[in-house]
């Protein structure tokens, strides 16, 4: 695949030579567009020794080859990183003051915009209304990743890890023309993992999950274009770069983190395997087993109910209609009460959330394993989906219905 990557005149182009390799290390051909301003940051030679091809921002260079329209008419895509608010702008309005411009006014492949620059540049109305434009002229624009900025501030406006970028791209270009980023300035809270509740300083009670179902969420959300937090309890596989992470064991501790993020979330999807129940009592020491004593007897208390409490308190603070998402997970058995969906529709209505997504767990089944099968509940009373495949192509699913569910509802602000 043919690939132009513009670089723009941000401190963050140093983190796009790790895009470049990226691209390179997949068997891409990626001609670099480096912006002037963005030489001062990263030189060409280093475009140029880590792509192989020339590397330039002047359209009188190689005039015989026309380059001004040929790269952006031969392009099968087009990344921009660091996108600058004066790349924006200038995409935005149409200009064509350089080569990188006027490859973007000839490109007839899809477009990748990754936005860095400082919060109140990206939060300011032009900056904006410059993104808005680029979206519904069919661009994508990722949102910034939020942390540490250049200087001591913090907020949205950080460049995406390069392996964010690179996922998006791949994305865009299976997508093709239809490809849409569905969770665009949406704020997604996903908790993974299992809760471990303490007996003692060694022991716990725990259960199989992974983690791996809720990292494939957070990737797909990531890859969709929300800003990702990631609630994460025990997992057995690392957190994906490009989200914020924020640790848990317990469920108690699982419970206030979802109530703190669930203030700024525009969807909740509690992903994660929460104990029902912990010891009463946690012992300071280790539980000795000792011949002359009685056997222990381990006391349980029911833990919260977390998922109806953020139903509860979305419904508290909006009586007058939906402004939240939230979506549980349910890992249900059959039994001689009834079949694994007649459990699940009824934990639904209990709940009170939007979707259940529903995993008929069981011995080797689901817990560890890298697929899953999936019946996708609506409290609406929709017609059941099914999803099923790897865990990604599962969280592709989910994900890609939540943004129907949110776009169908209220539009992006």
């Amino acid at each position: 695949m043919r690939i132009v990557l513009g670089v723009g005149g941000g401190i963050a182009a140093y983190k796009v030579a790790s895009l470049l390799r990226l691209f390179t290390e997949a068997g891409h051909d990626v001609t670099v567009i480096p912006t002037e301003a963005s030489t001062r940051f990263v030189g060409t030679a280093t475009w140029e020794a880590l792509s192989g091809n020339p590397a330039s921002n002047s359209v009188f260079d190689d005039v015989h080859q026309v380059n001004h329209v040929r790269l952006g008419h031969e392009a099968d895509l087009i990344v921009i990183a660091p996108a600058t608010a004066d790349l924006l702008a200038k995409a935005a309005t149409g200009q064509a003051g350089d080569l990188l411009t006027n490859t973007l006014l000839m490109a007839r492949g899809p477009v990748l915009f990754a936005p860095a620059m400082h919060t109140e540049m990206w939060q300011h109305p032009a900056t904006q209304a410059n993104v808005e434009t680029l979206r519904s002229r069919g661009s994508a624009v990722l949102e910034p990743a939020s942390g540490r900025l250049t200087g001591a501030d913090s907020g949205p406006g950080r460049l995406p890890e390069p392996d964010a970028i690179f996922d998006a791209a791949m994305a865009l270009v299976e997508g093709q023309a239809d490809f849409q980023l569905p969770l665009a300035g949406r704020t997604v809270t996903i908790s993974a993992g299992g809760t471990r509740e303490p007996l003692d300083p060694v022991r716990f009670l725990g259960n199989r999950s992974s983690g791996k179902q809720g990292v494939a969420l957070a990737v797909a959300a990531r890859n969709a274009g929300a800003t990702v937090r990631l609630l994460a309890a025990h997992m057995d596989v690392p957190p994906p770069s490009g989200v914020e992470v924020v640790p848990v064991e317990t469920a108690l501790q699982l419970r206030e983190a979802a109530l703190a993020a669930a203030a700024d979330s525009d969807v909740v999807i509690m992903s994660a395997a929460v104990a029902d129940f912990r010891p009463a009592a946690v012992s300071d020491t280790k539980i000795k087993k000792r011949d002359d004593r009685d056997d222990p007897v381990i006391t349980l208390v029911r833990n919260p109910d977390i998922l109806h409490e953020l139903v509860e308190l979305r419904n508290s603070a909006a009586p007058g209609g939906r402004q939240q998402l939230i979506v549980g997970f349910a890992a249900e058995t059959g039994d001689s009460d009834g079949d694994v969906l007649a459990h699940a529709r009824a934990k639904l209505q209990r709940k009170g959330c939007d979707l259940l997504v529903v995993n008929h767990v069981g011995t080797d089944k689901v817990f560890g394993q890298d697929t899953n099968s999936v019946v996708i509940l609506a409290r609406s009373g929709s017609e059941p989906q099914e999803a099923s495949g790897t865990k990604t192509e599962v969280s592709a699913a989910v994900i890609s219905r939540i943004g129907h569910e949110l776009n169908s509802v209220s539009p992006r602000p």
